[in-house]
């Protein structure tokens, strides 16, 4: 049995007479992207904000690495996490650079390695260091500002990462750009990431596994493609959205589940450059409507011929 990097054992929070978070036990992985997802009110923020201690569980503990955080110092917890927020924080009198290496300064690392850990976390951020390092916040546009405070969040080598609909304020080019550097970023780092959103479909696209909230409790935790295929009620069912239910599973399943394994003869090739087998299905067909095609080839990650991606197959159940 794996120890959870974050653990919520049966958390509640009450502002007044209201509450917030109630009675929620939930698990999230070392390694793991989990996303908390609900309409406004729903509790996910509370939630996410119990983790580094912004605000105190009135029952239950959370433990972080084993460890019940309610033992440990505040500032010292918030330094092993990175922290990611809507409105990002940046210090307006700090250029790029200070900002970012806010955590390393504070744990003391050598001037030469900060500089290091910036100029790596720029370029990973698509940021250019010898562009932006001396530039201030207000000379940033909305979605490099985010990528500064995504990097600065980043800058110390925290295990966890806490993200508070980090995207929600930016233009939809922007958030689809950043939410795929995202999605690369966890994919190389291996962080922790819990990611707060109140849009299902961000949800869909960057988490291994959902935790959909309603006034405060949990009504399910599971892969997108659960979510998706067995929703526990109606609530999660109009969350993900019944008009648009089939396009989105297509979103989560790729070519390769989907192509038929068994190839045609050279003379019955399908036409066209192939698919990647890791495309998700909803791609794939976008690719057939473009060319014109009801089927199309598909090959697995070393290049090599994996099948054929038919049209029907992406209403096979």
């Amino acid at each position: 049995m794996t120890r959870p990097m974050i653990a919520f054992e049966g958390v509640t929070k009450r502002f007044g007479s209201w509450t917030a978070v109630d009675g929620v036990s939930l698990a999230v992985e070392e390694g793991e992207f989990c996303v908390l997802v609900g309409p406004s009110g729903s509790g996910k923020s509370t939630l996410l904000r119990m983790v580094n201690r912004l605000a105190a569980p009135d029952a239950g503990a959370v433990r972080v690495a084993g460890e019940d955080i309610a033992g440990l110092a505040p500032e010292a917890l918030r330094r092993r996490m990175g922290y990611v927020i809507q409105s990002v924080g940046l210090f307006p009198h700090w250029t790029v650079a200070r900002n970012i290496a806010t955590v390393p300064v504070l744990l003391g690392w050598p001037r030469a390695r900060v500089r290091e850990r910036v100029d790596a976390l720029m370029r990973l951020l698509n940021l250019d260091p010898d562009r932006f390092r001396g530039l201030y916040p207000h000379q940033l546009s909305g979605g490099q500002q985010q990528r500064v405070g995504v990097a600065r969040a980043l800058a110390g080598d925290p295990p966890v990462l806490l993200m508070d609909e980090p995207f929600s304020a930016l233009d939809p080019i922007t958030r689809g750009t950043l939410r795929t550097e995202l999605a690369q970023i966890h994919r190389k780092t291996g962080k922790t990431i819990l990611f707060v959103t109140h849009d299902m479909d961000e949800a869909l696209a960057l988490a291994d596994r959902i935790a959909v909230l309603e006034q405060g409790r949990l009504v399910q935790h599971a892969t997108p493609r659960e979510i998706l295929t067995r929703p526990a009620d109606g609530f999660v069912r109009d969350l993900v959205g019944r008009e648009e239910w089939g396009l989105k599973r297509l979103a989560v399943e790729t070519a390769g589940e989907r192509a038929r394994p068994d190839a045609p003869p050279p003379s019955e090739q399908p036409p066209g450059e192939p698919l990647p087998g890791d495309m998700p299905l909803r791609r794939a067909l976008s690719e057939m409507i473009a060319r014109g095609v009801d089927r199309l080839p598909v090959m697995d990650a070393e290049g090599r011929p994996a099948g054929v991606l038919h049209l029907a197959d992406l209403v096979r159940s």
